[in-house]
């Protein structure tokens, strides 16, 4: 057997790669390694797909400066601001999705700290939404305290997001107001007030594979279980407005080697994934298992039902 599948035999028998390991993998041959990755896919998720949505339910003026965020006040985007939507239109938007078999839909406000008053109504809006629907609320509301994640968890809600965007090393290259090591603290601040936890990067900031890998690691250090890979979608007005855009076959080996480095979490295709010309379908035989579907925060995105057919299509079940 050559290196990859001795790798993939190990994986599958519980083995652990090392970051020496995972660098091998940058070069592989393409086809052989996305093979290899839906192979441990497969092993360890199954045919399960996990979709979920967004909204954003409180955009822009935010403190911090994020090179690759529209919702920074240190950036002029022309995006719509406005405080915390009201909870009719919150719950509206969770039974619209609801109805549309999502399990998961998750609340994003902007800002570095919800502020107590906001905090109030999101939890009276995750509230109603467990009581009217099925769905399970996730929450992405910046550097909340344990305590406030008590709250979050009380109202109804089961899960965290806060993405560390990139590679400790990286990071100070991509925000100075706050630190890679605020965000690693907010994820244990949510489990340790019992919540599951969310959190990945976005792919095209500058960074190498090198701080690709050393992002998956860390996730893996925490026992992060769903992993959103974001791609970079330029924004007019941010600092990264000109980056060049990845490809169909960078987000293809990026998830292919996420999924050896994470073998049984959700890599979860998010933001971006509008840009690829296949919409992400590629990726999902080549180790992602799971996707954000809808609108994103401040960009369009692919429509649930565009979603479900293309990963039908490819002989999933969703939340099977």
């Amino acid at each position: 057997m050559d290196f990859l599948e001795t790798l993939t035999s190990e994986v599958m028998n519980g083995y652990s790669i090392t970051k020496e390991e995972a660098g091998k993998l940058v070069d592989w041959n393409l086809d052989e390694l996305t093979k290899a990755a839906d192979k441990v896919r497969e092993f360890f998720c199954g045919n399960r797909f996990d979709m979920c949505t967004i909204i954003n339910a409180k955009s822009g003026r935010c403190s911090e400066n994020c090179k690759f965020c529209a919702q920074s006040s240190y950036y002029d985007t022309k995006i719509e601001s406005y405080d915390m939507l009201p909870l009719e239109e919150i719950v509206k938007q969770a039974k619209y999705n609801d109805e549309r078999g999502v399990l998961r839909f998750s609340l994003v406000t902007s800002g570095k700290q919800l502020k107590d008053d906001y905090l109030k109504e999101a939890c009276e809006a995750i509230k109603k939404i467990r009581k009217e629907t099925n769905v399970e609320v996730c929450v992405s509301m910046g550097f909340l305290s344990e305590e406030q994640f008590q709250r979050i968890k009380e109202a109804g809600a089961t899960r965290v997001h806060n993405n560390l965007e990139t590679s400790k090393g990286f990071f100070h290259n991509v925000c100075t107001t706050h630190t890679f090591e605020d965000k690693v603290e907010t994820l244990k601040a949510a489990r340790r007030a019992g919540l599951e936890v969310c959190s990945g990067g976005i792919m095209g900031l500058g960074e190498s594979m090198e701080d690709r890998i050393d992002l998956a690691f860390s996730l893996r250090e925490l026992g992060v279980k769903s992993v959103p890979v974001n791609m970079l979608n330029s924004i007019q007005g941010t600092p990264y407005e000109n980056n060049k855009k990845l490809t169909v076959d960078d987000m293809r080996r990026i998830v292919a080697i996420y999924r050896f480095i994470l073998p049984d979490a959700s890599i979860r295709l998010a933001g971006g994934r509008g840009l690829l010309d296949d919409k992400g379908a590629s990726c999902f035989s080549s180790g992602a298992n799971a996707a954000i579907s809808g609108d994103m925060l401040t960009t369009s995105g692919i429509t649930i039902d565009q979603d479900m057919k293309i990963v039908e299509t490819l002989g999933y079940n969703v939340f099977g």
